[in-house]
């Protein structure tokens, strides 16, 4: 049995996220500078839609080996975020999982009216600001390809060299958000590793356990950095 796709049309006839690719060609076929792209998820496909950027596909000789196989030392710090929305834009929550020194905290908040890519982008800087200043090596977990590939790759700081402008002259967007974690980086040696979501990784799971219930709570926080 082939497996579900989500089909992500970010500009065309009907901008969202399709279940079947007749749908999603009937918005794009024949639709002049369309964007589109297929994903495994529902998550990975609205998240993508609020900044659809194609990766660069890699050379034959590049090897890609999977997140989880990460040596850490023993001082490393562990960190594992997740954020998201109800019904992107909508009420929304992160979740944060932070191991150190043979300790374990979380942390969670929302807010009452944000997106699913600025809810794992909060989720990480509240965690990075918790563990504040060290010298101590530190790998962020997260299923947000937009965090990740942002930081890893580099386009954050290509945006931000080019006035916070992204390579097809559009205005990158959540700004504020980036400008911070890319300060917060600048004193912290942070690697970010992509993990799959719901793919049985226990604090994966719990950080989506911690964002959906504070999305869920009715939160009346305001995200300034949206509704502005």
């Amino acid at each position: 049995m082939a497996k579900k796709k989500f089909y992500a049309v970010a500009v065309g006839r009907k901008k969202g996220v399709f279940t079947d690719w007749a749908s999603a060609e009937q918005q794009v076929k024949g639709f002049a500078g369309a964007k589109f792209k297929s994903f495994p998820t529902e998550k990975e496909a609205v998240s993508w839609i609020e900044d659809p950027v194609y990766e660069k596909k890699p050379g034959k000789n590049v090897e890609h080996k999977p997140s989880m196989t990460v040596s850490f030392g023993k001082d490393d710090i562990v960190i594992y975020t997740d954020g998201g929305s109800i019904n992107n834009p909508g009420p929304g929550g992160y979740g944060a999982v932070v191991e150190k020194e043979g300790k374990r905290q979380e942390y969670s908040g929302g807010f009452r009216l944000t997106t699913n890519n600025r809810m794992e982008m909060t989720a990480a800087l509240v965690a990075l600001r918790e563990v504040g200043d060290t010298k101590r090596k530190i790998h962020l977990f997260s299923d947000s390809s937009y965090l990740v590939n942002g930081v890893q790759k580099g386009w954050a700081r290509k945006w931000q060299k080019k006035g916070w402008k992204k390579s097809d002259g559009l205005d990158a967007v959540n700004i504020d958000l980036w400008q911070s974690l890319l300060d917060l980086l600048d004193r912290v040696d942070v690697t970010f590793h992509w993990v799959k979501g719901h793919a049985g990784h226990d604090l994966n799971e719990r950080c989506d356990k911690l964002a959906v219930a504070a999305a869920r709570n009715a939160p009346t926080a305001i995200d300034t950095g949206y509704e502005k």
